[in-house]
């Protein structure tokens, strides 16, 4: 998991949850920069964690954490990116009620490892 910020906090209580409820690890990688972004250290964590990467990030997909991963292992067919991000126009609201509506927040990202753990 590739997460930054508010999206960081949410990957790292959707951890202790998968931990807690469902027994699932999960490894957590905050990229600090997206350019440069530390290619190497993607990589190489993705390989040992079966090729499976999530990023999460509060904006629309263009030009954040998820293109950058995308680019950053494109030449290594046995990795798999799923990237969680806002993808309609945001509306005003609690924030942790706009996350969980937008799909970024912790319930859905311990959707998305599910669903991901099982390819």
């Amino acid at each position: 998991m590739i997460a930054a910020g508010i999206t960081l906090d949410q990957a790292l209580k959707a951890a202790d949850k998968l931990k807690a409820d469902h027994g699932v690890n999960i490894r957590i990688l905050d990229p600090f920069t997206i350019k440069p972004i530390d290619k190497e250290a993607i990589i190489a964590n993705a390989k040992e964690c079966g090729g499976r990467i999530i990023s999460v990030e509060d904006h629309y997909p263009e030009g954040g954490i998820g293109e950058a991963v995308l680019d950053a292992i494109s030449e290594n067919r046995d990795l798999i990116l799923r990237k969680m991000c806002v993808r309609e126009v945001p509306r005003s609201g609690p924030p942790m009620v706009l996350l969980e509506k937008y799909g970024i927040g912790t319930d859905c990202i311990v959707q998305q490892v599910l669903n991901f753990k099982d390819l």
